[in-house]
């Protein structure tokens, strides 16, 4: 089989550890997100990196060939919903960590209303209760694109595929503005 792959890092550390504004900055982060630790963030701000360092490597091209690559990049952005199709190079570069953290499957599982906290989205994730497609994702960091949003469901197997589960996010009671009635209306996602 051959050896095995040297495992390195996937992120690049601050440069300045005990900066308090940056230090609070993920700090918020890591809660509203519902991440493990801060790794979790300086890895979305290296692959945002690489994506703005590509962008800005760009700019040193002739015209016909920087087109073509702009073209490329802004696909690429396009299929994972940071950009819009429309969009212009520009944006590639005014992109932050929060937009990449907002494509993570843990907060899209959470968003969609499969989880009532973006903790329990992470640990249905781990646990194997969440499907994308026909597949089940195991890691919580997964980029979704936009072509799968709509595919996110409780995997067949899962305990929470039953309505009646006590950990399920129930259905919300609404008052009718008319009757005064209550009506039950089902929560995003379901």
């Amino acid at each position: 089989m051959g050896d095995p792959k040297k495992p390195r890092k996937k992120y690049e550390t601050p440069s300045h550890p005990y900066r308090m504004d940056r230090l609070q900055t993920e700090l918020d982060l890591v809660g509203r997100y519902g991440l493990r630790n801060k790794r979790e963030v300086w890895r979305a701000r290296s692959i945002l990196g690489r994506w703005r360092a590509q962008a800005r490597s760009m700019l040193a091209l002739d015209e016909e060939e920087r087109a073509i690559k702009e073209r490329v990049l802004i696909n690429k952005m396009a299929r994972y919903g940071l950009l819009p199709e429309t969009a212009t190079f520009e944006a590639v570069l005014s992109l932050d960590v929060e937009d990449v953290l907002k494509r993570r499957l843990q907060t899209i599982v959470y968003e969609k209303g499969l989880a009532r906290t973006p903790h329990q989205a992470r640990q249905m994730i781990v646990h194997r209760h969440i499907m994308v497609g026909d597949h089940i994702v195991t890691s919580p960091s997964y980029l979704v694109p936009v072509s799968e949003e709509n595919t996110i469901r409780y995997s067949p197997r899962s305990p929470y595929n039953n309505e009646d589960h006590p950990m399920r996010p129930q259905a919300k009671p609404q008052q009718s503005d008319e009757e005064g009635e209550v009506e039950v209306t089902e929560t995003e996602g379901e």
